[in-house]
């Protein structure tokens, strides 16, 4: 197999479609920016009230804007960077149609555009993470088919026959993907822009938190570790530690994640038999995640001195520890007696910002940094930069996460305080005056990520100004050192 991926390497600038790889990088980024830019506005919102803007910027309908463009747009375009860029060298083969490339590319950039516009004018089905009104969601299941044959499609005409995790990965993430949204979103349109679940009262909770925990699943999790699984050994210059636990934590996490879901419902109507099971199956998902993030760490084994001056590996290993985080502390909050405190609480927007700064961001951003510049046959513009962007993308997540915990357990305990006499001690006001100074650091905390995402902007833009989308000729691309920088 080593053989046949250096002869792929060989022939890699001539054979294979980045056109599409660049188009999805940029555009990622772009919307990275704007999603983030939204979430920071209602971060000031939550702390200062008086900053919504009725009717189209208010708390209300930024909110689903912020959790689409940073899902969908920012993940989701890593993803397709990610899985466009390692699917073709892994088959080495070129993708199966140049022109579903293109299609998809518009047609998933034309959707987020839609969806921001729609969100903001008011339309929404209210789900969670799943807002955006029948019209659009057609349109998600036409790219989504498209990505599928063009996907599926390289791998049927795959040239290298072995077929390494991060596809598996991959596969897992399209296939899942298309079962959880379509099922989900059965709904009765009645006009343009206004539709109904054809699910009713309890049973429309436990499909949309099927969804929806399944959505961070396969949307967060699975494609996230594609990434893990294919960039990381590329960056270290080794072999992944261990095939056989990569393949072990593929089927045990994809055969686990599914039954979580119920975990969003505990102390609702849903039968108690269905809460439970939603329990042990997050309580048993500890083992699979904590194996892949070891499998990653210990990928890096006899290399961690290198730490000191590659960004790119202290993204990795930061970001496959707050995986390992985030991963234990999710089952925790799924124990019955733990989510009595935790549920409704900023526990909750701590530990998925703990996972979708600290696991997603860090390592969407070490794949883009590693991309480019191969993608423009240059090398980074600014080391220095991107090391500059991993501390304040790191501090930003502790100023986050941090106070989004103690606020949580702080309303928890607050909500559950009793009287001798069985009334409430404290109201409702009495609580956000408590935490109003942890929504101020959490806006700070915002704020700083997202300016590291700016400088990264910044970086990647000089390193295309520098270079080219032509292919060099082999004695300049010899000459081309893609791991130096300034």
């Amino acid at each position: 197999m080593t053989a046949g991926m250096s002869a792929g390497r060989q022939g890699s600038r001539e054979l294979y479609d980045m056109a599409v790889v660049r188009g999805f990088a940029l555009s990622t980024l772009v919307w990275g920016i704007v999603g983030m830019s939204v979430g920071l506005l209602a971060a000031l919102q939550l702390a200062w009230p008086s900053l919504n803007m009725p009717p189209y910027l208010h708390f209300g309908r930024i909110r689903p804007i912020h959790t689409n463009a940073v899902i969908f747009g920012f993940t989701l375009g890593v993803v397709f960077t990610g899985s466009y860029y390692g699917v073709q060298r892994l088959c080495r083969v070129r993708m199966f149609s140049d022109a579903l490339s293109r299609i998809h590319l518009w047609l998933w950039n034309a959707i987020i555009v839609a969806a921001a516009l729609s969100l903001a004018a008011g339309y929404t089905t209210s789900k969670e993470y799943a807002e955006l009104e029948w019209p659009l969601d057609i349109a998600v299941v036409v790219m989504w088919v498209i990505y599928a044959v063009n996907f599926f499609g390289t791998i049927a005409r795959r040239r290298e026959k072995p077929m390494y995790v991060a596809l598996w990965f991959w596969i897992a993430s399209i296939l899942t993907i298309a079962m959880l949204y379509i099922f989900n979103n059965l709904e009765r349109p009645v006009s343009m822009w206004k539709s109904y679940s054809i699910y009713a009262g309890v049973h429309d909770a436990n499909i949309q938190w099927w969804y929806g925990h399944n959505a961070v699943g396969f949307l967060l999790t699975t494609p996230i570790l594609g990434l893990m699984y294919y960039f990381l050994p590329k960056q270290v210059g080794r072999p992944i530690y261990s095939h056989r636990l990569s393949i072990l934590h593929f089927w045990s996490l994809i055969f686990l994640y599914i039954w979580a879901g119920p975990h969003h419902l505990i102390y609702s109507p849903l039968p108690d038999w269905a809460q439970s099971l939603g329990s042990v199956f997050s309580v048993m998902l500890i083992l699979p995640s904590w194996g892949g993030m070891l499998n990653g760490l210990l990928t890096m084994r006899g290399e961690w001195n290198r730490l000191r001056t590659d960004p790119l590996l202290k993204m990795f290993a930061v970001g496959l520890t707050f995986y390992g985080m985030s991963t234990f502390e999710g089952p925790m909050m799924a124990i019955k007696t733990v989510n009595s405190l935790s549920h409704f609480t900023d526990w909750t927007i701590g530990h998925v910002h703990s996972g979708a700064l600290g696991w997603v961001a860090l390592t969407s951003f070490a794949t883009l940094y590693y991309v480019v510049p191969r993608l423009w046959h240059t090398e980074l513009y600014s080391i220095r930069l991107a090391e500059t962007h991993f501390w304040i993308a790191t501090l930003g997540i502790v100023l986050y996460v941090t106070p989004m915990w103690i606020s949580g357990v702080t309303q928890g305990l607050m909500w559950r305080a009793v009287n001798p006499d069985g009334s409430l001690t404290y109201s409702f006001v009495d609580t956000l005056a408590a935490i109003h100074i942890y929504y101020v650091l959490r806006t700070v905390g915002g704020a700083l990520f997202l300016s590291g995402v700016l400088l990264m902007f910044y970086n990647v833009l000089r390193t295309i100004q520098q270079g080219t989308s032509e292919v060099p000729e082999p004695s300049a691309a010899a000459a081309v050192a893609v791991a130096g920088g300034k």
